[in-house]
């Protein structure tokens, strides 16, 4: 596999202009074209021998869109193929103030989280900034005609908010995460407020300390789903090594460092984690925090045997939260028409296409 030419920020893609022989306001002519979403083939306005010789080093596009499925909420879901074959997938929110993109930033997950189905197969490979990147500037230019889009000019694009909480364990793969987030919120690039930005971590807490220092105030977010670490050990296996002290611990110098409240996912699991007993222990360990929580319904994984609790529940548990001066939400299910919990669609997409090769085989024997 080649290298990613959107890996690159603009002052490195200068120097890479530059080192071809090529004039400097070639990279800003690259770069503007690369941010539009197109392939190093079709770059406008950069001559056909420069792309030649970008060519025999970086791959012409890091993804493309393998299928896309649409919800009758307005959710669309991607498959993204990327160079080497392997498959990620990626979902668009539409809301009133704008449209949010949930993003993979790794091939699988090593991370063993019981109702995940990213991390059925294991990690596959971490993603480099490029391919975490490139999602967005796809799907940007997928929707660029959108007439609802944000902004104005430069400014005027599709996805106005992230979330890192697609296919793999963002501070896992830390440093080309970073670099991302980088390119997202450099002014010459998407220019994308860290305050729009969501990270997600099931709670890897040396990495939580390092990103507080990153100067990347973006909201920080913790997969807790547990208020004992005897609980959260079932159903976390990262639960073993960091305990939820330390992971508040490491919410609290974040807020100390950023000055951002920081937030909670909770995932209601009947007969587990969702009964009155664990919203009392979950208020009492929460209370005076600033944070928020965001309780979620289990999208269940076939191959777990872990159940969602129903409605009546859900709202039963928020209430007691509420009640307890806890802020907190439910979030609303979105794409569950099309295998909106990460990692499904794509287990299922592979499943498919597996099991039509071998048909296809047996039929020419």
């Amino acid at each position: 596999m080649k290298k990613i030419l959107q890996d690159l920020s603009l002052a490195e893609l200068t120097q890479e202009i530059i080192s071809l022989g090529e004039r400097k306001f070639r990279a800003a002519q690259a770069f503007s074209g690369l941010l539009s979403g197109k392939t190093v083939e079709e770059l406008p306005a950069v001559p056909k021998a420069l792309k030649e010789k970008l060519l025999q080093t970086y791959e012409n596009a890091p993804l493309a869109v393998e299928k896309t499925f649409y919800s009758s909420d307005g959710t669309e879901k991607y498959l993204f193929r990327l160079a080497d074959g392997n498959l990620i997938e990626g979902v668009l929110m539409k809301y009133k103030y704008g449209y949010t993109q949930c993003v993979s930033t790794q091939a699988g997950c090593r991370m063993g989280c019981k109702f995940c189905a990213s991390t059925l197969n294991g990690l596959i490979r971490n993603l480099t900034p490029g391919e975490i990147l490139s999602q967005i500037l796809l799907v940007n230019a997928l929707h660029k005609n959108d007439a609802d889009l944000a902004g104005e000019g430069k400014e005027k694009r599709a996805v106005t908010n992230v979330v890192l909480m697609g296919s793999g364990e963002p501070l896992d793969n830390y440093d080309n995460v970073i670099k991302f987030l980088r390119l997202l919120t450099a002014k010459e690039g998407l220019n994308v407020s860290a305050r729009n930005i969501s990270l997600s971590t099931c709670g890897l807490v040396p990495k939580m300390y390092r990103l507080a220092d990153e100067g990347i105030p973006l909201n920080l977010t913790v997969s807790l789903h547990a208020t004992e670490d005897s609980e959260r050990q079932k159903i976390m296996p990262v639960a073993r090594a960091y305990k939820i002290a330390d992971i508040l611990k490491a919410c609290a110098n974040y807020f100390n460092k950023t000055g951002r409240r920081y937030y909670f996912e909770y995932t209601l699991i009947d007969g587990e984690n969702c009964d009155e007993a664990h919203a009392e222990a979950l208020s009492a360990l929460l209370k005076g925090k600033p944070c928020h929580v965001n309780l979620i319904r289990l999208n269940e994984v076939k191959e777990r045997s872990l159940k969602a609790t129903g409605d009546k529940n859900a709202y039963r548990f928020m209430g007691v939260l509420q009640k307890n001066g806890i802020s907190a939400t439910l979030r609303r299910q979105i794409g569950a028409d099309i295998g909106g919990a990460c990692g499904q669609l794509r287990a299922a997409y592979v499943k498919e296409k597996n099991e039509r090769e071998i048909a296809a085989k047996d039929v020419r024997d």
